[in-house]
């Protein structure tokens, strides 16, 4: 385990709007901002989305099992922002459901707000954490 200790910089609480790209704007958010680190949670609905549920099975590289969802849904979820590169990069792990079926995974494509969806995203300072390839998994992960 490795770790680093950092503060909390500013707070955004951000509203995105029926058919905006939910990771997109959170990217644009943070570059535009110039956040280098945040801590994020999702509430509302989305309309759309990709996402992973898991490995094909427990290896090296994992093989993504992706599943969708083209209409409203319930989004609860929790998600980190670090730098790769110079560009900011989302990861968020959620929860999507609609009716009495609940979907759990990491939401990477296809991100589209239904009515409303909020955001609070607190920045941490004084940190140096980043994204990087990790040529053994084939995945990029967090560098401490």
């Amino acid at each position: 385990m490795k770790y680093q200790c950092g503060k909390m910089g500013r707070v955004f609480v951000v509203r995105f709007e029926d058919g905006d790209d939910v990771l997109g704007g959170l990217v644009e958010m943070a570059s535009r901002e110039g956040i280098e680190a945040a801590a994020f949670h999702l509430v509302g609905g989305m309309k759309r989305g990709r996402f992973v549920v898991g490995p094909e099975r427990d290896g090296v590289p994992p093989v993504p099992v992706w599943r969708e969802f083209g209409d409203s849904h319930e989004i609860l979820g929790f998600g980190t922002i670090f730098r790769q590169g110079d560009q900011p990069k989302v990861h968020f792990h959620g929860a999507f459901g609609k009716k009495d079926a609940v979907r759990v995974g990491c939401l990477r494509e296809a991100s589209e707000a239904f009515l409303v969806l909020e955001a609070v995203v607190q920045e941490i300072v004084g940190v140096t954490a980043r994204r990087e390839l990790d040529p053994g998994s084939g995945m990029v992960l967090l560098k401490i």
